[in-house]
């Protein structure tokens, strides 16, 4: 046999192998089977010379690589393949192709697959493509305030992202896990695609440890190939007939991954080189007819296929270069999300509220104690109907693929009407939804809401660190809270007991313990954004600095047996620092905002607080579920006047409530909430204000989230709260919110 000959022959035959495992599909096989067994009937089954086959009318091209399954054609433009990847998806015609590996330009001696291969029997396994660890989730996302409430922008993946935004300051937090990195500011439900920056190129053929194959003798070694895998005959007869398959270390075979042409060519080589050997050894173990026939079927079944392959491998080609030169950065991605808030209260009567009688008009300004020891009260009327926006934008950067940078930018101008009505120290708490906020404090500026760090710690560790650490990130996430879809007022979105210190600088910890158990502990000191500077943030304050009050430290204890139950058992110590000689505030808790005193009008000096906050949520069906939260806090009281004695404000909340799951459409979610934020127990002498007469408040809530695409919702909310600032007295306000949300 000429040498010209054998290599025709080689290179006629030795294709169909690889058409066989990467074009069978199940339907086509079982018409193969039928065919092949009909012609069995009528046609010697011998095996033919390997000359004979050489005279068969079969015409086999090149098929292209599987695509991964991972990949929908929606997001299909956004994988970047280079170019190597991108021709062996086509097929190639007769006038490109090549002689010689020499005439191949991007192809050199280091990374070149010999065409005189003898030696062992070498099928390359795809390398996996890497995605970008910011697209997830963890990272999806929960940002909130306290002054504005909150979380992967989530999606995040740092963490689980399972935990989501919370209370005050919840944003992206994932619905029904830890809420990790949520904060990247993407919905949980819609993690954004991978980009062409999240497929890792390969520009060389490099084998490692984790990729080095082991010849296989029989298809039952590969673990992860079953026999009701559609090319599981196909695997089998290029195993066990022709020994040119092979599989990973691990016992595995990986057919789900793609492969670039480097791997299609050593895998080509190993099987001719076995074509080679049985033509040599004269065995009976040759190509048969019947494969050659399934070969030729399966080509014309296909034709169509094929011949639009060529032409989508140009449209993406195209797409991507278009991609790659408009792409924002190959390491960071951008999100935004955008709210109209248009807000209304209707007071039936006046609200007596506690405020100062020289600054009516102020919620912060800190009434005085009259000549009864009571603090001053004013009256308040109806205020006027908001229309305000709100909006973060989240750069997520990841430079390992496991790490996550997150810079969060904010700005926003709204005053809720409800902030007229409110005591002193309760601006943006009752009757405020936490997306009805300015976010700095001067609106219409920019700040920086979030600027953190995360990383893995080996593989159930995870650590975030940075100079303002979102609180809501790790602590008390409920999937029917989450500020994003969930319950939408600041008393609704997370205990209203928990933690002073929204933003921190410092550091928390996730340890994935087990798979239903995981345990985080963080750090910080207060850093928000939403203080001025001025007065507040001593973490950046040299004369206090990250040690000194404010600070917190918080432990959170969750459980989750199963995807449809979280529970979340929390415990916060905190240190903090009177402003204007007064503890409380929206740097109070577990004070519930408004002002405590020495109990006669003096100041008091940093004291020590304890809060321990008991969260559930129950999925109980599909469109059903359960949620709640317990909270109790105690804050130590120290007069600055040595000669008044102190004590204790023990304080509890309550919070019960029901979600129901697409509620009209799939991805909707409707929530009814009913809230008691502040329930004295004992020490409300020092209150200056936020004691009332007495009275207890609390407020039934509903609201209403509804997607119209995956980019823009509807938010309808309505609260009505019952005696407003802890006066029995006072008569009921009702709220109403329309919000809408973009997303991009």
């Amino acid at each position: 046999m000429s040498k010209s000959l054998f290599f025709q022959i080689l290179l006629t035959a030795t294709p169909a192998f690889f058409c066989i495992n990467f074009l069978h599909s199940p339907a086509s096989f079982a018409a193969e089977i039928a065919a092949a067994e009909t012609e069995e009937a009528t046609a010697p089954t011998a095996e033919l010379p390997l000359a004979e086959l050489v005279a068969s009318p079969v015409a086999i091209a090149p098929s292209k690589t599987q695509i991964n399954p991972a990949v929908t054609p929606e997001i299909a433009a956004k994988i970047e393949l280079n170019d190597r990847q991108q021709e062996n998806n086509s097929l190639t015609p007769d006038s490109e192709k090549v002689t010689s590996v020499s005439q191949l330009n991007d192809v050199t001696p280091a990374n070149t697959v010999t065409e005189e291969s003898g030696e062992a029997q070498i099928a390359i396994a795809p390398i996996p493509t890497q995605t970008n660890p910011a697209v997830t989730p963890e990272n999806s996302a929960a940002i909130a305030p306290k002054n504005q409430p909150e979380t992967e922008p989530e999606k995040v993946p740092a963490f689980s992202q399972e935990n989501e935004v919370k209370p005050k300051e919840t944003a992206a937090q994932e619905s029904g896990g830890s809420n990790v990195l949520a904060e990247s500011m993407q919905t949980q439900e819609n993690r954004a695609p991978a980009n062409i920056d999240d497929i890792q190129q390969i520009d060389s053929l490099e084998i490692n440890d984790d990729s080095e194959i082991e010849q296989v003798t029989s298809v039952s070694q590969l673990s992860d190939v079953k026999p009701t895998d559609w090319a599981f005959q196909a695997l089998q007869s290029l195993v066990e007939r022709y020994g040119c398959i092979a599989g990973y270390p691990d016992g595995t075979y990986r057919g789900n991954r793609a492969m670039t042409r480097y791997e299609f060519a050593a895998g080509l080589n190993a099987c001719l080189d076995k074509v080679a050997e049985l033509v040599t050894a004269g065995t009976s173990n040759l190509v048969k007819k019947e494969d050659l026939q399934k070969l030729q079927k399966l080509q014309e079944e296909f034709a169509a296929e094929l011949a639009t392959l060529r032409g989508r491998v140009d449209v993406l080609e195209a797409r991507t270069a278009e991609l790659e030169s408009n792409q924002f950065s190959t390491t960071t991605k951008l999100n935004a999300t955008v709210w109209f808030n248009l807000t209304s209260a209707f007071p039936t009567g006046d609200i007596t509220a506690e405020r100062s009688r020289t600054a009516p008009n102020s919620a912060f300004a800190a009434p005085t104690r009259d000549a009864n020891n009571r603090p001053t009260r004013v009256d308040r009327d109806t205020p006027e109907t908001t229309f305000s926006y709100y909006a973060f934008l989240t750069l997520n950067t990841s430079f390992t693929g496991k790490d996550s940078l997150v810079t969060q930018l904010v700005f926003g101008n709204g005053n809720s009407p409800a902030n007229e009505l409110v005591s002193a120290g309760f601006y943006n708490s009752w009757g405020t939804p936490f997306l009805d906020q300015t976010g700095v404090p001067t609106a219409n500026s920019v700040g920086i809401r979030e600027m953190s760090y995360t990383f893995p710690v080996g593989d159930k560790v995870q650590v975030s660190i940075g100079p303002r650490l979102n609180y809501y990130r790790y602590f008390d996430g409920n999937r029917f809270t989450f500020f994003l879809r969930g319950a939408t007022s600041f008393n609704s979105n997370g205990s209203t007991l928990l933690n002073a210190v929204d933003r921190g600088s410092g550091a928390a910890v996730a340890w994935q313990i087990a798979k239903p158990v995981r345990f985080t502990a963080a750090y910080m000191a207060e850093n928000t954004e939403f203080l001025n500077p001025a007065v507040f943030n001593t973490a950046s304050n040299p004369s206090e600095g990250l040690f000194n009050s404010s600070n917190t430290i918080t432990a959170q204890l969750e459980y989750a047996p199963s995807n449809s139950f979280n529970l979340k058992l929390i415990y916060a110590r905190s240190s903090l620092k009177p402003y204007n000689g007064f503890i409380g505030g929206a740097v109070g808790e577990p004070l519930p905002y408004g002002y405590a005193d020495d109990g006669f009008g003096g100041r008091v000096r940093d004291s020590g607080a304890d809060a321990f906050v008991v969260n559930f949520d129950w999925l109980l069906t599909k469109n059903f579920g359960l949620f709640g939260r317990y909270s109790y806090g105690q804050l130590e009281v120290n007069p600055v006047n040595r000669d008044r004695s102190g004590g204790d404000i023990k304080v509890q909340s309550f919070q019960v409530g029901m979600g129901f799951p697409d509620l009209g459409k799939k991805g909707a979610l409707g929530v009814l909430s009913f809230v008691i934020p502040h329930d004295y127990i004992s020490g409300r002498r020092f209150l200056l204000s936020g004691g009332g007469n007495g009275g207890t408040q609390y407020e039934v809530e509903g609201s209403y989230y509804y997607p119209i695409t995956n980019n823009i919702a509807i938010v309808q909310a309505f609260y009505a709260i019952f005696n407003a600032n802890n006066f029995d007295g006072n008569p009921t306000v009702f709220v109403g919110n329309l919000r809408t949300q973009f997303s991009f």
